[in-house]
């Protein structure tokens, strides 16, 4: 049984791995858990705010000091978005070879210089090249995802991830509230107009670099220390904890006949009414589990590999539809609220908006949580698996009711997009409760490739807005369409590849 007091204490962890058994959310100062928990998902938060810092000043103050016409706004929404994508599917093999940590640090201030730059913009030309370069931010959710990965064990690291995932999100929600105002506080002080959006961007950029030195100077690569050494943390984990025999030389496990495990973590299990596969399996089955999740360094084949596995294309394909369409919808969804409710002002279409994207602080982890709910009762994958399609299919109900209503009354609209970002969000939480048990031995890989289909199907969603114009409605039960087919189309694939070694 959950207990609240799991919050704030020190967690138990699982020998093995030295992963932790719970999350100590309100405890990011004196224990390593809470303090890795929490830059997780504010440093991927405050990322997520900078990176979609433009959209609430872009067409009403930024476009008409540059110029722009409407298809030049929404050719640098796109753009955002490509730049995201790339360096998604570069920090995959990064996270394997140098770690989460590092990986994600490097993206912090890679994408802090264009945010202090964001001031030496005066034409469309620079807004393209400079939101290019500022979607190296948007990248920094697959080092997020990897190293909480790496902290929390099976029975929460869906519940983990879709918290860090999800408090991250908020960054899309809260930049229309915080950039608003931080421009309007400017102008009110005597900056002029043109000069007070500029200025604005300076307090993400600030925050982003502080939270990168945080990452470098106060958190551990992994539960056993430095990520080089993670193989012989690995090891001498084994070899304290296996019984007698089974480790028969350096690096080999022995085909000796194996007792059951009856020791601490059971006892531990049973105390907690933890119910997880791998504290009820036998010692050579647990060992076996636990070299399998041990991350390897990526060969190029071994990435091909895994990226082309049928259990990481279904992971991609539901993020595809679910983050793919959040990242769409937030980049016009203030411009929807306008042409719908014009009575609206820039601040209400703002908040309205903004709401979409704060929902992700309970949807999110709710869907992770569902997902290792449903993980804990079954002993099977496969219920994650279900959870994951049941939350993609009612999206796609919800959007195509959206797009074919298309509806003028605020309470309709509100309560109808807030049903659809309960399971759209839930949705991406529910992918990354399933992304661990994919191919675990190469987490980055599978996050990386994951987390980039997420930004690919951003575009295609951002083009699809682009070429119909203020037809939103239409786009909308489109994006419903393809996200039910997506989802039947893979749901009949296994949730791990047969004969995997880990992540069960």
């Amino acid at each position: 049984m959950v207990q609240i007091s799991f919050l704030w204490k020190s967690p138990s962890v699982n020998p093995i791995n030295q992963k932790a058994r719970s999350i100590p959310f309100l405890n990011p100062i004196t224990d390593v858990y809470g303090r890795v928990f929490f830059f997780a998902w504010f440093g991927f938060m405050i990322a997520f705010w900078s990176w979609y810092a433009f959209p609430p000043l872009l067409a009403d103050v930024i476009a008409g000091y540059l110029h722009m016409k409407p298809f030049q706004v929404a050719n640098s929404n796109i753009i955002a978005l490509t730049a995201t994508l790339i360096v998604r599917l570069i920090a995959d093999p990064c996270c394997d070879r140098f770690g989460p940590r590092i990986t994600f640090a490097g993206c912090l201030l890679a994408g802090a210089i264009p945010t202090f730059l964001a001031g030496a913009v005066f034409n469309a030309s620079g807004l393209y090249a400079l939101r290019f370069f500022i979607g190296i931010l948007g990248g920094s959710f697959v080092p997020c995802q990897v190293w909480t990965t790496g902290f929390f064990d099976k029975n929460v690291v869906g519940t983990a991830n879709a918290l860090t995932g999800g408090l991250g999100n908020l960054g899309g929600g809260i930049t229309y509230f915080v950039m608003p105002a931080v421009y309007d506080s400017l102008v009110h002080d005597g900056m002029s107009k043109s000069k007070a959006w500029r200025v604005s961007f300076i307090v993400p950029g600030v925050l982003i670099v502080f939270v990168a030195l945080c990452l470098l100077f106060l958190c551990p690569d992994t539960p056993t220390g430095k990520w080089e050494d993670r193989f012989a943390a690995a090891e001498s984990n084994l070899r304290r904890h296996c019984v007698q025999g089974i480790v028969d030389v350096p690096g080999q496990i022995s085909n000796s006949p194996a007792s059951s495990v009856k020791g601490s973590e059971s006892d531990e299990e049973e105390k907690h009414g933890w119910a997880d596969n791998e504290a009820q399996t036998a010692d050579q089955a647990m060992l076996d589990t636990a070299r399998g999740e041990v991350i390897q360094k990526p060969s190029f084949s071994e990435v091909m590999k895994v990226i082309f596995s049928p259990q990481t294309i279904v992971t991609a394909a539901c993020y595809f539809c679910t983050f793919g369409a959040e990242l769409a919808i937030n980049s016009i969804l203030g411009n929807y609220y306008e042409k719908n409710f014009p009575k609206l002002g820039l601040q209400q279409q703002g908040n309205w908006a903004a709401m979409f994207g704060l929902l992700n602080g309970i949807t999110r982890p709710l869907g992770g949580y569902v997902s290792d709910l449903a993980y804990r009762y079954t002993h099977s994958v496969w219920a994650k698996k279900a959870v994951l399609h049941g939350y993609g299919i009612l999206t796609g109900v919800f959007l195509i009711v959206i797009g074919v209503l298309d509806s003028k009354s605020q309470a309709t609209m509100f309560g109808l997009m807030a049903g659809m970002a309960f399971f759209l969000e839930g949705g991406n939480g529910a992918n990354f409760g399933l992304v661990p048990h994919v191919h675990p031995y190469a987490n980055g890989v599978v996050s990386g490739f994951t987390g980039a289909s997420g930004n690919f199907g951003g575009i295609i969603f951002a083009i699809i807005f682009r070429y119909n114009e203020k037809n939103y409605g239409k786009v909308l039960w489109i994006i419903g369409v393809m996200t039910i087919a997506i989802n039947l189309a893979v749901g009949w694939i296994r949730p791990i590849p047969k004969g995997q070694i880990g992540g069960r």
